[in-house]
């Protein structure tokens, strides 16, 4: 089936999973055109001079820079009126060892949630009122992660992050549809480990090669194209698909009586 959307806003598209992911939807869907943002602009504009002008426009904006997100999700409106899936993708990883209490920076542990968390929520309420107002299909794409289902320890403020993440999405879903705006879907993508730069020496000392961790990007990006184009709203790649498929179902099951009970 072809891809539905029109313009996408990929927020983290200068580096790893935005950036391919950005490339493939502008490979693959010819009448796509992407907005791209992210903090480096020298990234920015190699990202504007590969695809072209006329197929995407670059936007630098720092996401953890909470107060600034409803003027950016304005200039964003208003110049692209055709918007029509936004991917939130941009994303943080930090060890954090609690065996080790005195080791662990509580400035960092707090950006990774603002990073992971928080500025998705603020991203959401901003550029929900635009969205539900469109009478066209639309979209909004989370990059969680299958540490948002079984947490590696090494990283737990990440895992939690995105266990958070993953939570609110499904309250989401509920809720988008108890409003009558059930035409907004809501996607949730689950990378499991991928070799990007989220893991280099520079980010995370402690790991070494970090770049050889997990599926080569190019096979992630492969398999969460193959799911957003077939319309799916619950993408679980590789090693994720084993958290999901045995935990996934009970809990949707679990979540769908409690909140059959609080409906408005």
């Amino acid at each position: 089936m072809p891809f539905p959307y029109k313009k996408v806003l990929v927020v983290g598209a200068t580096s790893g999973i935005g950036e391919d992911l950005a490339s493939r939807i502008l490979k693959e869907s010819p009448s796509t055109s992407i907005i791209a943002v992210g903090r480096r602009q020298e990234k920015l504009d190699e990202f504007v001079k590969q695809h072209g002008e006329n197929r995407a426009v670059g936007v630098q904006f720092d996401i953890t820079s909470l107060q600034d997100i409803p003027s950016f999700a304005k200039q964003i409106t208003e110049e692209h009126k055709d918007l029509d899936m936004i991917v939130l993708n941009s994303g943080i990883q930090r060890g954090l060892n609690f065996g080790n209490p005195e080791s662990i920076d509580l400035n960092i542990v707090d950006l990774e949630m603002q990073t992971n968390y928080f500025s998705y929520i603020h991203l959401l309420k901003a550029f929900l009122p635009f969205l539900q107002a469109k009478s066209d299909p639309t979209a909004i794409v989370f990059m969680t992660s299958g540490l948002a289902l079984a947490p590696l320890s090494r990283c737990p403020n990440y895992c939690a992050s995105k266990a958070a993440l993953h939570s609110l999405i499904m309250s989401i879903r509920f809720q988008l549809h108890q409003a009558g705006k059930g035409d907004i879907k809501v996607i949730e993508i689950l990378p499991p480990a991928v070799q990007t730069e989220l893991h280099d020496a520079k980010h995370q000392p402690d790991i070494k090669d970090g770049r050889s961790i997990g599926m080569p990007l190019n096979e992630f990006t492969d398999a969460a194209w193959e799911g957003l184009r077939d319309g799916k709203e619950s993408i679980p790649v590789g090693t994720s698909k084993m958290g999901f498929d045995a935990l996934e179902p009970s809990r949707k099951k679990i979540f769908e009586h409690m909140n059959s009970q609080f409906k408005h």
